[in-house]
Order: structure tokens, then C-alpha cells, then sequence
């Protein structure tokens, strides 16, 4: 339910057709690529969220965005202020399910890193038409 409705979020915020894979159940570490968000959900669903991908991927969608690429530091505000959004409309949608949701800030990682501590998780990849390939993780203790 939250990453269905973590999809349809990326889909109304960025106006974008994404095409989405199968779910692939994670079991041990998440390998992060090069640049991600974890955002933390409290109440009726709780985990992690995570939205990880290419600077590259991110960069085309803050151009798609605003108009021009984005990198360094203004790449990384985009990128957290983006799962920011994609969170808080999420929450807004299982609200209307009559689920309740609170999120934490966002907080960004940059660099290829392996994410423990999490007993199950599932993982699907948003491709977003003209950007390139997002990957959105849930992970569950």
C-alpha cells in the first residue's frame, strides 16, 4: 500500500508516465548506487522509505523540473526536498484511505553505501519517461 502509493505521489508531483517493475523482496542489505533519501514513517504503516538512484537521473529531473541540470549542493537539497514532497503526498493519499502517517525530515546520502538494520523490505524501480530510473525502497523492522 505505501509504495503504490509512493508511485502514484511521483506520478501526480513530476506529471510523468513512470512504468513500474516488479517488487523484489529484500532480505539483507540495500545497495545504494550513488546518490539517495531515507525518510522515516510513524503510525498505522511504519519503515523507511527510500528513494535512490544515478546523480544523472536526478540532475535530468530537476532540469525537467526547473529548467536547467542540477549538481553539488543544490543536486542534494533537490533530491531530499523531492522525497520531501513524494512523502508528504503519500501521506496524503493513504490519509484518504483512512490511514494515518507522519513522516520525518529527509535525510540525504550520497555515495555508494550498503543500508542494514531492517528485518524485510521490498524494492521497485520507477522508470520516469525522459529522466531515467529511480528506485524506491520500503524497508520494514
Amino acid at each position: 500500500m505505501l509504495v503504490d502509493s509512493a508511485i502514484e505521489s511521483m506520478g501526480e508531483v513530476f506529471m510523468k508516465s513512470i512504468e513500474v517493475s516488479q517488487p523484489i523482496s529484500i532480505e539483507q542489505g540495500l545497495l545504494q548506487s550513488e546518490i539517495g533519501v531515507l525518510i522515516g514513517i510513524m503510525g498505522d504503516v511504519q519503515g523507511r522509505l527510500i528513494f535512490e538512484g544515478e546523480k544523472h537521473t536526478f540532475s535530468r529531473l530537476g532540469e525537467s523540473m526547473f529548467g536547467m541540470p542540477l549538481s553539488g549542493d543544490m543536486l542534494h537539497s533537490f533530491v531530499g526536498e523531492m522525497a520531501n514532497m513524494i512523502a508528504g503526498h503519500t501521506s496524503t493519499l493513504l490519509s484518504g484511505k483512512g490511514k494515518h502517517v507522519d513522516i520525518t525530515p529527509p535525510t540525504v546520502m550520497v555515495g555508494q553505501m550498503e543500508i542494514y538494520g531492517f528485518k524485510s523490505g521490498v524494492s521497485v524501480s520507477a522508470a520516469l519517461d525522459q529522466v531515467g530510473t529511480i528506485r524506491i525502497a520500503l524497508l520494514q523492522n
